[in-house]
């Protein structure tokens, strides 16, 4: 059990620190007018709605800590945006069905929504730069679809990793009964 969860906490960290250099390497050279796809909410909601409003709070975290680290100005925000994310995508995991990709969808872009208007309304709106239709449709919505776009490609292969890392942990759980 205990190798189990290491190996789960060591491909989630994984996951985290990939998703975070393709977002900040590869993403940023494939920029639609500046817009770059969120890939870390994409992990955060997905692994959120998979395995619970635990996971999806710790990886929210670790996903937003790094964001705070690298480009915040202040350590903490996007770390608690994230974790916010993540635990409100936790609270779908009870009607949350691998086959049907209509609810990841709606949550990731239900996730990106919020992220969106949370950050103009604390990195904006507070500074006095009231132009919110502006940024609705030149930031918020774009990365919208840029991020739906990439969670189409991304998507199945955290589910893919997810199903794994869950059939290793049941066999792990065999073997002590």
């Amino acid at each position: 059990m205990v190798i189990g969860f290491m190996k789960r906490m060591l491909v989630t960290a994984f996951f985290i620190f990939i998703c975070f250099l393709l977002q900040c390497t590869v993403f940023r050279a494939l920029a639609f007018g500046g817009i770059v796809p969120n890939l870390l909410i994409v992990l955060t909601a997905s692994f959120g709605f998979m395995r619970g409003e635990k996971n999806g709070l710790f990886i929210g975290f670790f996903s937003g800590l790094l964001i705070d680290i690298f480009f915040g100005s202040v350590i903490g925000f996007y770390a608690l945006l994230y974790m916010y994310i993540g635990y409100a995508n936790g609270k779908f995991s009870a009607i949350f069905y691998p086959e049907d990709i209509k609810l990841p969808i709606t949550l990731i872009l239900c996730s990106d929504f919020f992220y969106g208007i949370i950050c103009y309304v604390i990195l904006f709106l507070l500074r006095g730069k009231f132009d919110f239709s502006y940024y609705l449709v030149h930031i918020i919505f774009p990365e919208m679809v840029y991020t739906v776009v990439v969670t189409l490609f991304l998507y199945p292969v955290v589910l893919r990793v997810n199903r794994g890392l869950e059939r290793g942990e049941k066999r792990g759980e065999k073997k002590f009964v």
